[in-house]
């Protein structure tokens, strides 16, 4: 399994990249791959967006072959893309199991946020909202307030897209937008739960063991 860095990278590019690699994945030209980067502020539209989700974003917006719904991406985030061939045997994941695929994922930043000091977890529950549609509480939690979320793809049974973990907070962040259905003020960041700036790097370095550990 190869870690690379792509630094900041527009979302159209990153999809583009991903695409690529997720033919060579395929192919076994190249062994699975999981990338690191950011993006300059964008919100993306993921296959269950619902209309009212972008109220008043004036960045751009991009369609999104992930699920879920709208979200926005920017440069206070440190986003993950795994693109891995589900048909290989692995120790925690049975072949071809996307659900089990997103739930180990999102186990790996829980243990991350938890070497932090940070209290999470994961809630593969549904609610509903106060006109009565259908909330749906995926990606990683503390207490009631999300702090990573997640939306993937898969082609040729291997996966792309992937996660968005908070690390800093700003006033245009998920603002204008409905984040997966919730408010903005729903979401929260590392900064803000360890009341100090984070390491970039650092959680970097953690999530790629917690990745290593749950997928090889």
């Amino acid at each position: 399994m190869e870690f690379i860095d792509w630094g900041l990278i527009h979302y159209p590019e990153a999809t583009e990249r991903q695409l690529e690699l997720v033919e060579k994945v395929a192919s076994g030209e190249v062994d699975d791959t999981v990338i690191f980067c950011t993006h300059p502020p964008v919100v993306t539209l993921g296959r269950s967006t619902h209309p009212e989700d972008v109220q008043g974003w004036t960045g751009d917006v991009f369609e999104s072959s992930r699920g879920g719904r709208a979200t926005y991406h920017g440069p206070e985030q440190l986003v993950i893309y795994p693109i891995l061939d589900l048909k290989k045997e692995r120790k925690n994941l049975r072949p071809r199991d996307v659900h089990q695929y997103l739930r180990v994922l999102e186990q790996a930043i829980v243990r991350t946020l938890e070497e932090l000091n940070i209290a999470a977890e994961v809630r593969e529950t549904k609610s509903t909202d106060p006109e009565g549609r259908e909330l749906i509480f995926t990606g990683v939690w503390s207490g009631n307030h999300k702090i990573a979320s997640i939306g993937i793809a898969v082609r040729k049974w291997v996966t792309y897209h992937g996660a968005a973990i908070n690390l800093t907070s700003s006033l245009n962040a998920f603002s204008g937008i409905q984040p997966c259905g919730f408010t903005k003020e729903t979401m929260i960041s590392i900064e803000e739960l360890a009341l100090r700036s984070p390491d970039s790097s650092h959680i970097q370095s953690i999530l790629e063991k917690q990745i290593r550990r749950s997928f090889i």
